[in-house]
């Protein structure tokens, strides 16, 4: 892989800031109708939705995984929006597009970045998380579709969404990775419960979801049925990739820098202090290595080759990063720290780094516990013995 821009990837980065410096508005950032409008425009121009075909919404771009970290780039340096945000673009649509039936895309993929769709994940249960194939729900296959029995927890912004990709058991007699089904289903009906769950930063973003003889249409079904684990794969490997992408915490760094900036400690700048940029220095050396890795990511991908453990290796980084900025931001706000983070407004302010910092915590857990990544990285990756088990 290259490390060096070509004159050609210089020229697309320098079309990219003319066109968020003519159509971005930052102080428009709240107004809907203007960010829907610069979505419609970023669309045209080819730089969000790239891969997802023009007949469904997308720009149909060809893929180049080094152009599209450019857009992240500058899209993220002045906090312009990407794609809608949530499970449904990120995760649901990429394995549409690789598993989909015709008409599934049809009618799921449009309306989910036009942001008309917001989709909720069942995967984790009560009893199945890290071992997430031990999950119980049960989809049963009746005259009129499938009838939908069981719980699901830690689901992310149920309550908001109208839909939901779930895997369910359809084989219960199978083995336990071949008798789940990957199905989708409408959240607006009788027979879904959902209770949001309080977490330690005064948020629920995490949802239980109670499924009561819930319905979904027999051909909502994704993939084969009984593959689901498979078809699951996939959108784990969009999830990985998305947490584990530096678009996410490069944007948390140049905060950061600017807080260190403005912040005083013991009558000084923060960043005049030794230790400050010295932690500073470091947590850029991870950045820049978690940028290069998913280049190189990317690039193997973009040529179809299986990037091993790579994504959980950058997944792991991006993890060590959200703790270690919001452990020196909190440092470098001093006492403020101590401060329950605002339940109400936009925590616009340096309250803001007391959630990012109580959030940080559940980084180690979402997609996959760190643990858990790194018994794979060791067993798949390096080829050591199985966790707990001699040489």
């Amino acid at each position: 892989m290259n490390l060096v821009y070509t004159s050609e990837q210089i020229a697309f980065r320098d079309a990219i800031r003319a066109f968020l410096a003519s159509c971005w508005d930052r102080g428009r950032a709240k107004d809907a109708a203007f960010v829907d409008q610069f979505r419609i425009f970023a669309v045209e121009a080819g730089y969000i939705y790239r891969a997802v075909p023009k007949v469904y919404g997308g720009a149909e771009q060809e893929p180049d995984v080094v152009r599209a970290q450019i857009i992240r780039e500058e899209f993220g340096k002045v906090r312009a929006p990407l794609e809608v945000p949530g499970n449904g673009v990120a995760l649901l649509v990429p394995t549409l597009l690789e598993w989909g039936t015709a008409a599934q895309k049809e009618m799921f993929i449009e309306p989910t970045v036009r942001g008309r769709f917001r989709w909720a994940q069942g995967y984790s249960e009560p009893g199945a998380g890290s071992d997430l194939a031990s999950l119980s729900s049960r989809a049963t296959l009746e005259p009129d579709g499938w009838r939908i029995n069981g719980q699901k927890i830690w689901t992310t912004l149920a309550q908001d969404a109208t839909h939901m990709f779930a895997l369910l058991r359809t084989e219960p007699d199978a083995p336990k990775h071949q008798g789940i089904s990957y199905i989708l289903l409408d959240m607006k009906q009788p027979g879904v419960t959902v209770r949001p769950i309080k977490q330690i930063n005064g948020d629920s973003e995490f949802c239980e979801v109670f499924l009561d003889d819930a319905h979904a249409p027999a051909d909502w079904l994704v993939g084969p049925r009984g593959r689901g684990w498979e078809v699951s794969r996939s959108t784990l490997k969009h999830e990985r990739n998305h947490i584990g992408s530096a678009a996410r915490t490069m944007p948390m760094f140049h905060s950061l820098v600017r807080l260190a900036e403005r912040r005083e400690l013991h009558g000084r700048p923060a960043i005049e202090h030794a230790s400050i940029r010295n932690a500073l220095v470091t947590i850029e050396g991870y950045l820049q290595s978690q940028l290069w890795a998913g280049y190189f990511q990317q690039t193997l991908s973009g040529r179809g080759e299986h990037p091993g453990v790579l994504g959980l290796v950058n997944k792991l980084t991006t993890t060590n990063l959200f703790h270690r900025i919001a452990a020196l931001a909190a440092e470098i706000i001093g006492d403020d720290a101590l401060k329950s983070p605002k339940l109400n407004g936009d925590r616009g302010g340096d309250e803001r780094w007391v959630n990012q910092m109580l959030g940080s915590l559940g980084q180690a857990i979402s997609g996959g516990t760190s643990n858990i990544q790194r018994n794979i990285i060791s067993e798949r990756g390096l080829g050591l013995p199985r966790d707990g088990k001699e040489p």
